[in-house]
């Protein structure tokens, strides 16, 4: 059993792999998302906090007949068939009319069902409210396995026999109209009824649950009015076009949400677990921290974890995008999902069940859900009186001429009829979403991702974007290049000190002068007291004398001429200093570190540059470090700041356009909060990662303009989606009024422009970006 990596409990709910229709899952305010896409390290000891409800120990989370927790209790069902997110409002609508349910939200890129309630045993009602809005359910699990196994053509030519009876029966009745136009008359009715009869009982159920305008209850409307005028072939039509428009809606609803479902599909259902030197083949969902397992060469890591091999080759190409195998030393971290290139390998488990990178993935793609752009959140209020207002629009169509101007109320129900179709508001309300979630998942793709369409939709409206430069521009891993002794002391004495002020430290800075030590010399001093300096070194008492390491910048001692003439030098190339003082308030040496700049991060700044975008460098670091640094990547600079000072000056960048912010520490999290849009380095801290609205998961600075230019890409691809929906109904709207076309197009101008704003939206799924690292 391996001990390493042990951590908090993670603070998101993450989908379980449990068998029931019905999960329940918990979460903690510790704080900690785990958003990113890399190994992280969780551990069974929990995390202390006290918010965790009793849903975790309520005894047998299936029982419907369980005493009511205390605390707020979540569930979650994966939704089978919905079309589009307007589906997925009418089951938001049946279960949140239920007593007891605290909230509800369908995920529709993941077709989860989230409910949240005070109560154990609403289990059965809500699934009963499932049912009779229309649609089944299933576990989230069972739901993602059957998504992934093929279907046999039995199964698919069971699933479309309705419409193939339907269109056998309509071929029958157009051949015999001629000869026995009777029989034919007859066809056409029993065929219509016969199809109406499950769209019309599925607009019954949805009336009663809360949803009385769908487009079923349109469709029923339409059809049965086109028999009471003896329309009988065109209500048969009608009813075939609607079917078919249906499937085709499913066919790219399903499209849609192909990339999530890659997703899912990149963890394998079982795993070679290693138990007292013997291998056992074990379900995943069974994997805990510390477990090993053995992956052989051209599988996939069904976990997170790091590595117990000497080194190893991954292809990580599925999580990153990277198409070079990433090689991997003992004890590096290595992601689920990620295949082996070269050898068997054993790997020690890090990662709770349902909490490694994939699920994280998932998770924030679920996430996104919620966080809306506002012109989705727009369209979805629009969308809830549009409908209403077109049925008022199309009774006015039917008793105005007639009643007013003496018209037929023959063609004037007809032609309302028409006009009730137009009212369906799919395609209107798929435009969006669609080319959020296919933007979302291309982003992904790049290596980026993005808390939602709100921020999606706030990167593309980017005009000045401001980086942290420790880990952000740089590599973070800085290494000690000069040590300088004044007076007396002697180097390896300097050194000694200032090993035994940074041990433990985990500042990138203290870590290479720790390391640098180690093996420059065999410290051995010990330090008592210590304390860090916000923003300027640290501080500790050493055989009875207190000891300062502070930034050049901080210091507040005079230097001798030639000692301060060598620091100013180090300065000039970009080196970050610092000053060992003594209880004299002396300083006695300086050490020099610098930290080398990432191969992309020029590329990355001309590309943005290219778009328009203004950059520049926010920095803690001294003004003669930054400004080398920023003359050799080519933008602004602000040195000698705190984490405070960073958001004032975000703050205040904020009031002249859109900004955002690009770190990777802890530090950087509260001007990232400040900008228009933050975002992290995937390689950064937790509370930067949560903090952020978007993640460089594998830390390419290239992959930000790119991502900048997808979100621009979004935007122009949802107003086509927009003006296409509202173009082809504004246009058959007045086609059906005077006349020109019937019911059968006012179908096909639904169901053919929610299938036309599906496809244009999926356009973005193929988007390569125009920016490489050229360096």
């Amino acid at each position: 059993m391996c001990t390493k990596h042990q951590a908090c409990c993670s603070h998101h709910q993450v989908p379980s792999e449990q068998p029931s229709a019905h999960q329940h899952s918990h979460s903690c305010s510790c704080d900690d998302h785990h958003t990113q896409a890399q190994s992280q390290t969780m551990s069974d000891q929990g995390c202390g906090c006290a918010e965790h409800v009793s849903a975790c120990s309520s005894g047998d989370p299936n029982s419907d007949d369980e005493e009511p927790a205390k605390g707020t209790l979540t569930h979650t069902w994966q939704i089978l068939g919905m079309d589009c997110p307007s589906c997925a409002r009418k089951v938001e609508t049946a279960v949140s009319k239920i007593d007891g349910v605290e909230s509800t939200q369908v995920l529709f890129a993941t077709e989860k069902l989230v409910v949240k309630t005070h109560q154990a045993n609403l289990n059965s009602q809500i699934e009963d409210a499932i049912t009779r809005s229309g649609f089944g359910f299933t576990s989230p699990s069972a739901s993602a396995q059957s998504e992934h196994s093929p279907r046999s053509w039995r199964q698919n030519l069971s699933q479309y026999r309705h419409i193939l009876a339907i269109g056998a029966a309509m071929l029958i009745g157009a051949v015999t109209q001629t000869t026995m136009p009777l029989v034919s008359h007859w066809i056409f009715v029993l065929t219509c009824l016969v199809g109406l009869y499950p769209v019309a009982s599925k607009a019954f159920k949805l009336a009663t649950s809360g949803t009385p305008f769908a487009i079923e209850s349109l469709m029923t409307v339409a059809a049965l009015g086109a028999l009471y005028l003896g329309e009988t072939a065109e209500a048969g039509m009608v009813l075939l076009l609607f079917l078919i428009g249906e499937e085709l809606e499913g066919f790219a609803a399903a499209k849609a949400r192909s990339g999530v479902q890659a997703l899912m599909a990149l963890v394998p259902d079982t795993a070679s677990k290693i138990i007292d030197g013997k291998r056992m083949t074990v379900a995943v969902s069974d994997l805990a921290p510390n477990d090993i397992i053995e992956v052989s060469p051209g599988d996939r890591l069904p976990a997170d974890g790091y590595l117990l091999d000497e080194f190893a080759s991954f292809d990580e190409s599925a999580l990153t995008g990277e198409s070079v195998p990433v090689e991997k030393r003992r004890e590096e971290s290595v992601m689920a999902g990620a295949v082996v290139a070269d050898r068997v390998v054993q790997i020690c488990v890090t990662s709770k069940q349902g909490e490694n990178a994939i699920d994280r993935i998932l998770h924030m793609i679920e996430e996104a859900d919620l966080r809306k752009a506002p012109i989705e959140r727009f369209l979805d209020k629009f969308s809830r009186w549009y409908t209403p207002l077109m049925m008022l629009v199309a009774l006015l169509v039917v008793v105005v001429p007639p009643l007013l101007f003496a018209q037929s109320w023959e063609t004037w129900v007809y032609r309302g009829l028409a006009t009730l179709l137009i009212a369906c508001p799919c395609a209107l309300v798929i435009s969006t979403p669609a080319a959020i979630t296919s933007g979302l998942a291309a982003a992904a793709r790049h290596g980026a991702l993005i808390k939602g369409g709100a921020a999606l939709e706030q990167l593309g409206k980017i005009q000045r974007v401001a980086f942290d430069k420790t880990g952000t521009l740089t590599q973070g891993t800085p290494q000690v290049t000069d040590v300088v002794a004044f007076g007396d002391i002697k180097r390896e004495q300097l050194l000694n000190i200032a090993w035994a002020l940074e041990l433990g430290s985990k500042h990138p800075l203290a870590k290479a002068l720790v390391s640098y030590a180690e093996q420059a010399i065999e410290p051995s001093l010990q330090a008592t007291d210590k304390q860090a300096l916000l923003g300027s070194g640290v501080q500790g008492v050493i055989n009875g004398k207190r000891y300062q390491l502070l930034a050049m910048s901080k210091l507040e001692s005079s230097l001798k001429a030639e000692h301060q003439q060598q620091l100013e030098t180090w300065q000039a190339q970009a080196k970050t200093i610092a000053v060992l003082i003594d209880d004299a308030d002396q300083a006695i040496g300086a050490i020099a570190l610098q930290d080398k700049v990432r191969t992309d991060a020029k590329s990355a700044i001309q590309a943005l540059k290219r778009l328009d975008i203004q950059t520049l460098m926010l920095t803690g670091d001294n003004a003669s470090s930054a400004k080398a640094l920023s003359a050799e990547l080519g933008l602004e600079y602000q040195a000698n700041l705190l984490p405070e000072h960073k958001v004032d000056y975000i703050k205040s960048l904020s009031q002249h356009g859109h900004v955002a912010m690009v770190g990777d520490g802890i530090n950087d999290a509260p001007a990232m909060k400040a900008a228009n849009i933050g975002i992290a380095m995937g390689g950064g801290s937790d509370v930067a990662l949560e903090t952020s609205d978007a993640a460089l998961t594998h830390n390419r600075l290239i992959e930000l303009a790119n991502v900048i230019e997808l979100s621009r890409a979004t935007s122009a691809n949802i107003r086509q989606n927009v003006s296409l929906a509202l173009g082809l109904k504004g246009v058959f709207l007045v086609t059906s009024l005077l006349g020109i076309t019937g019911l059968w197009l006012a179908v096909l101008a639904d169901s053919g422009a929610t299938a036309l704003v599906t496809l244009n939206a999926l356009r973005l799924l193929r988007f390569q970006g125009q920016h490489t690292d050229t360096q």
